[in-house]
């Protein structure tokens, strides 16, 4: 499970992740969905939704004691995430131990922010749902839990945010209300299609959910004005209304908007989770209430500096040492082995490196990534297959068809033809499918087009491969490395004289006790996305060198 510092400073799992190992052996239906990755860690495949709910339901299991049921076509929240949302509405309401009312607009099959609050502080919660799937299994996970007395399901009508929830309880002065809104304003949107930067890469877990819970006409944006829409005219009858957003683009236009109706108080956070980011926005017609601070600038310099990372144990230093010396490596260091290694590739993906001064007993590149090639490798080979399968084949002249047929060339003109048919072999071996490098023309990120070479070096990589715990698909480096050397480097004289690059970062090689670490650090270019990808590609490809062994 990839989580960071970032999270909310009481989330049980910011300092202590779930042990995936443990749970596997005591829960056998979450056992079947761990894996061991290259590094020798188990991981869960978060594109399999079967494996999501699996550790979903293991979490509320195991830390809250709490059993669920949530069907594969429903959304199957992250427990970590949601924890996140109910601290800082704890935060909100000052004080987490306090009896509170609360409203969960579109609970979901899953109850979970009423679950997880009525278990962890005691919170009455009105829960509204208008899928009837989602609400069969939302009631029934309330009463398992023998939890109806502080949770109450109900069903609304559909496009029903909070007026008609509240019409029959005209008195009760709620603290809160949560939501976690649909994000998507159509199919397309829901797919990445014109809405996601083609320089991200794809998500990293599967995306499950009814129509109603990740579509809404309009969007996110749209929905969240309804509730400001209704929060005007129900005003202190709630003393924070609060929504999460999938987008940070919302936020701005939302608290402009609120802005605008003149809503006295009004903040907003984010909430972190390994590569997943969600923003949350709230306000208060209160004029008593106390506002959290929005995110610190500075934790976000912070967190920007971090350098990624990954190890290499002891036991399979020794097989990578040997492959260095196989690549010219004359130094027993293990550092220098792994500097060697690293340089062949970076070699064979045409990054540019050179080695710049650094502490003893380490080794440090400074790196310029002028064009992705360690991204959708298979892709960009499979297509130059099909195109070298495509291309014509030349035609045999007449002299050739002669001589296969039989018919002998005159013998005062014997040289003349031995001299032909040279030519006309050189010409055919000219045209062959299998001697013909194949250029591909493709935008680079600046918008222009640019040639790929014959060869792709790259591989498709997951960018949450690069944590222990949620890997996706991972790459197949054994192919990958395979591919690049089949390519020859083609780098500029110097790094210097690179005028447009995608990054540029530092490398550092160091031995901390017996296992080596690698840091990549961060200097500049247009997406940090693109530095993790070739951190995967690097990891990927000495562990898959290990594992061969």
């Amino acid at each position: 499970m990839s989580l960071n510092k970032s999270m909310h400073p009481r989330n049980r799992y910011k300092d202590k992740p779930p042990d995936f190992s443990y749970l596997a052996s005591k829960y056998p239906d979450f056992q079947q969905h761990v894996h061991t990755s290259l590094a020798g860690k188990p991981v869960v495949n978060f594109r399999e939704p079967e494996a999501v709910r699996a550790l979903t339901c293991t979490l509320l299991k195991e830390d809250f004691g709490l059993t669920i049921e949530i069907p594969l076509e429903r959304l199957i929240p992250t427990v970590p995430l949601r924890l996140n949302y109910i601290h800082w509405v704890e935060d909100l309401i000052d004080g987490q131990k306090q009896p509170r009312r609360g409203i969960d607009i579109g609970t979901g099959a899953s109850c979970i922010y009423p679950l997880l609050g009525a278990t962890m502080n005691g919170w009455y919660f009105l829960a509204t749902e208008v899928d009837d799937i989602c609400f069969d299994y939302a009631t029934k996970n309330v009463e398992q839990n023998n939890l109806s007395d502080l949770v109450k399901v109900v069903k609304v009508p559909q496009k029903t945010l909070l007026m008609d929830a509240l019409k029959e309880e005209t008195e009760i002065v709620y603290d809160f209300c949560m939501c976690n809104p649909p994000f998507f304003a159509n199919q397309l949107e829901a797919k990445g299609v014109n809405s996601r930067n083609s320089r991200r890469p794809p998500p990293s877990s599967v995306n499950t959910g009814g129509v109603t819970e990740i579509m809404a006409e309009g969007g996110e944006l749209e929905f969240v004005k309804r509730i400001i829409h209704d929060s005007l005219q129900l005003k202190k009858r709630l003393r924070w209304y609060s929504c999460m957003l999938g987008k940070k683009c919302s936020l701005a236009p939302l608290k402009e908007e609120l802005r605008k109706q003149g809503v006295p108080k009004v903040t907003h956070t984010e909430f972190c989770q390994g590569r997943t980011m969600r923003w949350a926005l709230a306000w208060s017609f209160y004029d008593d209430v106390t506002v959290p601070s929005p995110p610190n600038k500075k934790r976000k310099l912070e967190k920007a500096r971090k350098p990624l990372s990954f190890t290499l144990a002891e036991p399979g230093l020794k097989e990578l040492q040997a492959r260095a010396s196989a690549v010219g490596c004359t130094s027993s260091s293990p550092v220098d082995g792994v500097t060697a290694l690293l340089e062949k590739t970076l070699t064979d993906l045409r990054v540019l490196h050179k080695r710049v001064p650094c502490r003893k007993q380490e080794q440090s590149l400074f790196l310029t990534a002028v064009e992705n090639t360690w991204i959708h490798g298979r892709q960009k080979r499979r297509e130059q297959r099909r195109q070298l399968r495509e291309l014509p084949r030349a035609p045999h002249c007449a002299g050739t068809s002669s001589q296969t047929a039989g018919t002998p060339p005159p013998s005062q003109s014997q040289p003349t033809s031995t001299n032909s048919s040279s030519q006309d072999s050189n010409a055919e071996n000219e045209t062959t499918p299998s001697n013909e490098p194949v250029k591909e023309v493709t935008p680079d990120t600046t918008g222009e087009q640019k040639e790929l070479p014959e060869s792709g070096t790259g591989e498709d990589v997951d960018m949450e491969s690069s944590t222990c715990a949620e890997p996706g698909q991972e790459a197949d480096p054994q192919e990958a490395v395979a591919a690049a050397s089949e390519a020859p480097s083609k780098r500029p004289l110097s790094p210097g004289t690179v005028e447009h690059f995608l990054f540029k970062c530092l490398l550092n090689v160091m031995l901390e006790e017996s296992d080596v670490v690698i840091e990549m650090h961060w200097v500049e270019g247009q997406n940090k996305d693109l530095m993790n990808q070739l951190c995967t590609y690097l990891k990927n490809t000495l562990l898959k060198s290990v594992a061969k062994s």
